[in-house]
């Protein structure tokens, strides 16, 4: 249970991870675009978001040294929820969306397992241990 009496398993199946390329769905709910740079080749009509929280992405500092380099996920995903513990009113309408209904974090990275959506979606749900962070939970 969550704080305000919701069920983590109903919590976890309303945030959901989609890239910015695959087709916008009725169940995705609230589309949040959360990188920093808009997906290229992606038009706005194409893309059917909500919002687009470009100041919780990763740093352009971090995002370039990460490269989507597999061998630097942890470190990462450490960097990553430093940054993103800099933006808690941001954090928290994410949980209190996600509460309310399912919302959709829309990223453009090609590799599933590693990227900022992955981390972003384990600190919304409020899953402290980065070891356990796995995008096959979408």
């Amino acid at each position: 249970m969550t704080k305000d009496g919701t069920k983590q398993d109903d919590l976890a199946s309303n945030v959901r991870l989609k890239r910015a390329y695959e087709l916008p769905e009725k169940q995705d709910g609230a589309r949040i675009l959360v990188d920093r740079l808009w997906p290229r080749g992606v038009s706005k009509a194409e893309a059917k978001l909500d919002e687009w929280f470009k100041d919780i992405a990763p740093s352009a500092g971090l995002r370039t040294w990460f490269g989507h380099d597999p061998r630097r996920w942890d470190e990462f995903r450490r960097r990553y929820r430093a940054e993103l513990a800099r933006h808690p009113g941001t954090l928290n309408d994410l949980r209190r969306r996600a509460r309310e209904g399912p919302i959709t974090l829309v990223y453009s990275a090609r590799d599933e397992a590693h990227n900022d959506a992955v981390v972003l979606r384990n600190v919304v749900l409020g899953r402290s241990n980065p070891a356990k962070e796995n995008s096959s939970e979408r």
